[in-house]
């Protein structure tokens, strides 16, 4: 599937682990659920002007929810897990303490 690269970042990931990760140069994006790797790489890069070292890629998997007696499921999604070479950063939040 052909997609264009701002189809590709959907939102970061804004979570405590993901904040840590922040110091190791890696960033959370959710993305796609169709993009591979090349997609995402080529995505960062466009976007943010980083050059990107590896990309990880994880399913996330739905989780049962239940509210009452009504019970559902919450849809699965993909998240990129980006890892950026030494000297590059993203600034996704203006003034986050990390």
């Amino acid at each position: 599937m052909k997609l264009h690269p701002t189809q590709i970042l959907i939102a970061p990931v804004v979570s405590e682990k993901s904040y840590h990760m922040i110091n190791e140069r890696k960033y959370c994006f959710r993305i796609h659920p169709d993009a591979h790797k090349t997609q995402v790489r080529q995505a960062v890069e466009a976007q943010f002007e980083v050059e990107v070292e590896s990309v990880n890629i994880v399913a996330m998997p739905s989780k049962p929810k239940r509210r009452g007696v009504s019970r559902g499921r919450r849809p699965g999604w993909k998240k990129a897990i980006v890892k950026l070479r030494e000297g590059h950063s993203i600034e996704i939040f203006q003034g986050a303490k990390v």
